[in-house]
């Protein structure tokens, strides 16, 4: 079968306007039938082409709707279309068909039959296809969808082994290709999403002999629907499912699946790259905290594709994602190096953002942060507030490492002077608020720390754990231990079963700190029962790299046992959970200083100072050691008390704010007669004291 002859020019949906049909050898001009149509004879239309063609009915009516359909007139296209009967059609097509595939040495006997009756499918399916598109343009979208797929089931009726990759007709492809890749988006327009799924499905589990352009944006659509369009799919059915294979549980998963077949067809060269597939796939990997995965595939990517800075900024962001902060810290100093970007603000930003969680890198995010408020100018000057976000935090944790007082406490009016700027900006930003707060109790100026922490609940609505710990801290801080309780009860009220983690470690110190050992024990058995069942849910799947903030450890839960255990003298009981705790982790400071602890309490201090010089060499910074140590030598006697002055100074430089290691540098200062420095030393103990939270600030970051 052909469609020869003269043509307008003009194509609709991809099917040219024809003016005379040849068919079989026999050629016909369409004038004649044109006419009859206008005149409203559709049925002499229909006798003049199946004289002048040898056609059946089925074929000549698909030829007079086509032609209708060509022409504009849909609606009478559409009655032309309704007097075909598909299923008689197929039930004629259906027996040639169905025969397996040829082999090569009777492929040339059989060609000539299947090629007479492939014409006859071409035409008869092609006019369904074409009834479905008439129905879509009359805003009949059901009836549209279920036309469509009707013509793919009569493909699979008269196709019963799949379409052959051999002897098919090109326009028979066609209009198959055409109706599986418009099938799905049919049923998204008539709000049929469980059968768009279905169809989305069926295009890509089925031999359809899709071309490989086609396939892809098939794939293209369907992962983009099950990204963004709010509907939960099922697994694929068992029927579908290939032994072995990896079946996705979820949207996210299909979808992600599909993501990685369209970029492996691009890094095997089967398609063009399309920078929206890895928009897409960055934002499904995101979703589901997979960072690294998306890395690795930017890292994959060949040169060229992106610019290297961005390159090396999109890194940088899966890095952090994943917890792999100085990675991604020293991407993000190449590229702004003064040689490349040096002052893109959303690199600078991101900078600044990894140095403030770290204090020995908060002086150089100070200079990120400033560059950065150097650079936001017209369109990025809305961004003058995270900015400013930053410098505050990075000032703050500078101050924590500041050799003097008088530094420390110039950073620290800085801090605060960055962030009420920052406040300023914007004035609804609740986690500035937060911030605020947290600088305000570092520097233990609680009234002020408390005034933040019940504005933050008010402005999150209390959704948020962490204005809840600070505020429970806080009270904690002002010895007001009850009634840091009851919000940490109202708190586990307004929480996830997961969440609740850190909001019952801090309820079993404060039992500890009430001097009810038996309640804090509960609450570390609660706590540990959820951590286990977190453990158990999430299994070892779970990427080691990836930060899991607000997360107790089970490790954190034994070894607060330990602690408590030995403060009530209970030796036995606590052996067995610093055993439980270094099968956990080995080698850990924390284990080898309740060690010493137990030692010293008992009297062992050789034994003690070993353990505690033992976790030094593990951990040069750990500050309990250094001021147990110093501790431990201002009793030994005057010789030590340089070097204990050593170990407790060196701490206070690690940590301000240690109420201890205060304390025991009065004592050393009391034993060599400089008793104005120890009068210092216990009034800075003493007020550090009344300020005391359960557990440090920082844990809540």
């Amino acid at each position: 079968m052909g469609f020869d002859g003269d043509s307008d020019g003009g194509e609709e949906d991809g099917i040219s306007s024809v003016r005379e049909v040849s068919i079989n050898g026999l050629t016909m001009k369409t004038a004649e039938v044109e006419a009859k149509l206008d005149e409203g004879n559709i049925q002499e239309a229909e006798s003049s082409l199946r004289e002048g063609l040898s056609l059946n009915y089925e074929e000549a009516r698909a030829l007079l709707g086509r032609l209708e359909y060509q022409r504009g007139n849909v609606e009478s296209a559409l009655r032309v279309f309704d007097g075909i009967d598909l299923q008689t059609a197929i039930q004629r097509l259906q027996p040639t068909f169905s025969e397996k595939p040829a082999s090569r040495r009777n492929r040339s006997r059989t060609e000539s039959i299947h090629q007479v009756s492939q014409h006859a499918a071409s035409l008869v399916l092609e006019a369904i296809y074409l009834k479905s598109m008439s129905l879509q343009r009359l805003n009949k979208a059901t009836e549209a969808a279920q036309e469509c797929k009707s013509v793919l089931d009569a493909v699979e009726k008269i196709f019963q082994h799949g379409i052959p990759d051999v002897l098919v007709e090109q326009k028979l492809q066609e209009t198959v290709s055409k109706a599986v890749e418009v099938l799905p988006e049919l049923w998204k327009q008539a709000g049929r999403h469980q059968e768009a799924l279905a169809s989305y499905r069926r295009a890509l589990l089925s031999q359809w002999n899709l071309d490989e352009e086609c396939c892809v944006r098939i794939q293209k659509r369907f992962a983009v629907f099950l990204l963004y369009g709010g509907v939960e799919a099922s697994p694929p059915s068992l029927a579908s499912q290939i032994e072995g294979s990896f079946i996705p549980k979820n949207n996210l998963e299909e979808a992600i699946l599909l993501l990685m077949i369209l970029l492996r067809k691009w890094y095997l060269g089967k398609t063009e790259w399309d920078p929206s597939v890895m928009e897409h796939f960055t934002f499904a990997l995101s979703l589901c905290g997979e960072t690294s995965v998306l890395g690795r595939h930017f890292e994959e990517v060949m040169p060229g594709i992106y610019p290297r800075c961005e390159r090396w900024y999109s890194l940088a962001l899966c890095y952090s994602g994943a917890g792999q902060s100085r990675s991604a810290l020293n991407l993000l100093r190449k590229s702004l190096n003064r040689h490349e970007s040096p002052n893109d603000i959303m690199a600078l930003l991101l900078a600044a953002k990894i140095c403030s969680e770290d204090c020995l890198l908060a002086s150089e995010g100070v200079e990120y942060a400033r560059r950065a408020i150097t650079n936001a100018r017209s369109v990025d000057e809305h961004l003058k507030c995270v900015a400013l976000r930053f410098l505050g935090i990075c000032l703050g944790k500078q101050a924590k490492i500041a050799l003097s007082d008088h530094e420390r406490t110039r950073l620290q009016a800085e801090a605060l002077r960055s962030l009420d700027e920052a406040i300023a900006l914007d004035r609804n930003n609740p986690d500035l608020i937060f911030d605020l707060g947290l600088e305000y109790a570092e520097q233990r100026n609680m009234n002020a720390a408390l005034r933040c922490a019940k504005e933050f609940i008010d402005a999150t609505g209390g959704s948020i754990s962490k204005g809840w710990r600070l505020l429970a801290l806080v009270l904690s801080a002002q010895q007001r231990y009850s009634e840091a309780e009851v919000v940490t009860d109202a708190a586990l009220d307004e929480t996830a079963k997961w969440e609740q983690g850190p909001l019952l470690r801090i309820k079993a110190k404060l039992k500890v700190a009430q001097l009810l050992p038996t309640d804090a024990v509960e609450s570390y058995r609660f706590l540990l029962a959820l951590v286990q069942a977190q453990r158990k849910a999430f299994g070892s799947s779970k990427n080691s790299t990836k930060v899991e903030d607000d997360k107790v450890t089970e490790f954190e839960v034994w070894q607060g046992l330990a602690n408590l255990y030995s403060s009530l003298s209970h030796w036995k009981d606590a052996e067995i959970c610093l055993e439980k705790a270094r099968a956990l982790k080995p080698y850990s400071a924390a284990i080898l200083h309740t060690e010493g602890s137990m030692y010293e309490v008992r009297g062992e201090t050789k034994d003690a100072l070993a353990a505690y010089s033992n976790a030094l060499s593990m951990e040069l910074d750990h500050v309990p050691c250094k001021v147990s140590i110093g501790s431990l030598l201002s009793k030994i006697g005057s010789k030590s008390l340089p070097v204990a002055r050593s170990f407790l100074s060196d701490a206070l430089r690690l940590e301000p704010t240690n109420q201890l290691a205060w304390y025991y540098l009065g004592l050393v200062h009391r034993n060599e007669g400089r008793l104005a420095d120890a009068v210092d030393c216990f009034q800075a103990a003493s007020m550090l004291e009344e300020s005391d939270p359960v557990e440090s600030f920082s844990s809540i970051l």
